[in-house]
C-alpha cells in the first residue's frame, strides 16, 4: 500500500539534518553552540540572552539566520560559514541508504535550510555523494526560510519540480505543511510519529522506507 502511494512521484526532496543522516549524531548540537555564540559577538549579549533569540527567531521566522536578518540586518554569508563549520566526525557512510536513494525512479534533490557547501559536506561523509541531481540550500531560496512557502516555490522551480509529481522528506514537522498545501507526498523522518493533517508518512528508518517503494 505504501508503494502504491508514491508510484506517481517523480521527483523526490530531502532535507538534510536528521534525515539524510540519524539524530543520534547529534550534528545540530554543534551548530547551536556556533549560533548562540555568532548571536553572542554579533549582537554583544550574554550567553542566555543569545539562546533566547536564537529559539525566539527560530520559532517566529523559521531559522535563526532568518531573524537575525529581519531584525539586525546581519549579513548571511558569515554566518552561514561560521555556524556550519563543525566536525562530521560522528558520520558514518551508509551503503544502504545510497544505494536506496540511487535507485529511486526520476529526480533526486536535497534542500536543506543549512548552506549548499555544508550540505555536499554531510553528502560526502554519508557516501551520498553523486546521488542527487541536484543540492540546494538556504542561499538558493534568496535566504528565504522553510516552512515558507515562497522558499519551497523557489527552489521547485529552480529544479522544475512539479509539487503534485514529487514526495518531501523532512525531520520539522512544519517543513511539510506547505509542500503539502502543494500537492506533495509528505513523509516525517523522526523517532517519533508527529501527527498532522499535513504529514502522509512516518518513518523512524528511512532506508527501510525506501526500500518498500522500490
Amino acid at each position: 500500500m505504501v508503494k502504491a502511494a508514491f508510484s506517481h512521484v517523480s521527483a523526490w526532496v530531502f532535507d538534510l539534518d536528521n534525515t539524510l543522516y540519524p539524530p543520534q549524531a547529534r550534528l545540530f548540537d554543534q551548530i547551536e553552540v556556533r549560533m548562540t555564540q555568532f548571536v553572542m559577538e554579533s549582537l554583544k549579549v550574554g550567553r542566555d540572552e543569545a539562546d533566547r533569540l536564537r529559539t525566539h527567531y527560530w520559532r517566529t521566522y523559521g531559522t535563526t539566520l532568518a531573524g537575525l536578518m529581519r531584525e539586525h540586518g546581519v549579513d548571511p554569508a558569515p554566518y552561514l560559514t561560521t555556524v556550519h563549520d563543525i566536525s562530521l566526525d560522528h558520520l558514518e557512510v551508509d551503503a544502504e541508504l545510497a544505494a536506496h536513494i540511487r535507485d529511486l525512479p526520476g529526480r533526486r534533490i536535497v534542500y536543506t535550510n543549512g548552506s549548499g557547501p555544508y550540505a555536499e559536506r554531510v553528502l560526502t561523509a554519508r557516501g551520498l555523494s553523486g546521488l542527487f541531481d541536484a543540492v540546494y540550500g538556504v542561499e538558493h531560496a534568496g535566504f528565504r526560510p522553510k516552512p515558507e512557502r515562497a522558499a519551497f516555490e523557489a527552489i521547485f522551480a529552480q529544479a522544475k519540480i512539479d509539487p503534485a509529481m514529487a514526495a518531501m522528506f523532512e525531520d520539522d514537522p512544519r517543513n511539510l505543511a506547505a509542500p503539502h498545501a502543494m500537492g506533495m507526498r509528505t513523509v516525517h523522518v523522526a523517532p517519533a510519529p508527529f501527527e498532522a493533517a499535513h504529514i502522509h508518512h512516518h518513518t523512524d528508518d528511512l532506508s527501510g522506507f525506501l526500500a518498500r517503494l522500490l
